[in-house]
């Protein structure tokens, strides 16, 4: 785990250092934050399998936001690297317990539950609406957001101490390194200067599957206690919710109050089109009188017809 965050660590400061490069001197509005949180993880097995949730899904990463320069346009579009645990709890194993007597008699079954977490790197590309609040010191956000993914590493355990964890072992032909997905939340933030605090909740919603499906990777007898599946499922994508904060400096302070520049009228829809006015000009003559001090001859004139038989 020291190892991935050092990574991760190591690139946020690289893209941070890009990022600031390449804005010093831009118009437009761009904001860097760290973002930093914890939640709830669960996969959506089909056939349906026994399942809770797994709390205390860590997450991290580095958040770009550019807001466009020119007025009227609400909203932000930016990118988000983050490190996120996820996994899901599948209830392996049950014993069972019989309460009540004759037609009432049911049963009960306490389940002991197989564990694993799965560290992945997300690349959230988002579009960010938002309003102001209190003059201009607040501003509150949705998140609408096309997710990628990739899964760096994964761990497995068993409730029951006789079959300890351990490191989970990828396979090419069983497990799903890449994932996709979308994600949408809403959160808010206070300007403070050019700081903004503030705090994001988020749900992520896996469209990937985390095991390939029993069409690629049917049985699984011959694997180890780190698959407690004895067929792969035929789905099995991976949600998140997460609540994190946010810490930003925001590189133009002036882009903020460039919302409120009304916007410039067009000259043609200032002109007021008279009708009467036009259609006199057009039927005014347009020399007069000629040289030799006749009048232009007439329409019924000006075209010789020819006689009927």
């Amino acid at each position: 785990m020291t190892g991935i965050r050092r990574y991760i660590l190591r690139l946020a400061l690289l893209v941070a250092a890009f990022v600031v490069i390449g804005t010093t001197n831009v118009e437009a509005q761009h904001t860097l934050s760290l973002t930093g949180g914890t939640g709830i993880s669960m996969a959506r097995f089909y056939p349906s399998e026994v399942t809770k949730l797994l709390w205390g899904s860590e997450n991290f990463g580095l958040s770009w936001r550019y807001y466009s320069p020119k007025p009227r346009f609400v909203g932000a579009f930016g990118l988000d690297l983050e490190y996120l645990e996820r996994g899901f709890k599948l209830g392996y194993t049950y014993t069972s317990e019989w309460v009540g007597e004759g037609d009432g008699r049911r049963e009960i079954r306490h389940y002991q539950y197989y564990t694993r977490r799965v560290n992945s790197i997300m690349l959230p590309i988002v579009w960010q609406p938002h309003v102001y609040l209190a003059k201009n010191r607040l501003r509150i956000y949705l998140d609408a957001a096309l997710v990628l993914s990739y899964n760096i590493s994964s761990s497995y355990e068993y409730e029951n101490d006789r079959y300890p964890g351990g490191k989970y072992e990828w396979k090419i032909p069983r497990d799903n390194r890449f994932g996709y997905g979308l994600a949408g939340g809403l959160g808010f933030s206070v300007l403070i200067k050019q700081v903004e605090i503030g705090l994001r909740a988020r749900y992520n919603f896996g469209y990937s599957d985390i095991l390939k499906n029993r069409n690629k990777y049917y049985s699984s007898t011959t694997d180890g206690r780190e698959n407690p599946f004895y067929y792969s499922p035929l789905r099995s994508p991976m949600d998140n919710i997460n609540v994190s904060f946010t810490l930003g400096w925001r590189f133009n302070k002036a882009g903020f109050e460039e919302w409120w520049v009304p916007r410039r009228k067009k000259e043609a829809r200032l002109k007021n089109f008279n009708f009467s006015e036009q259609s006199g000009a057009a039927n005014a003559p347009s020399g007069g009188r000629s040289s030799s001090g006749g009048s232009r001859p007439s329409a019924g004139n000006s075209r010789p017809t020819t006689p009927r038989r």
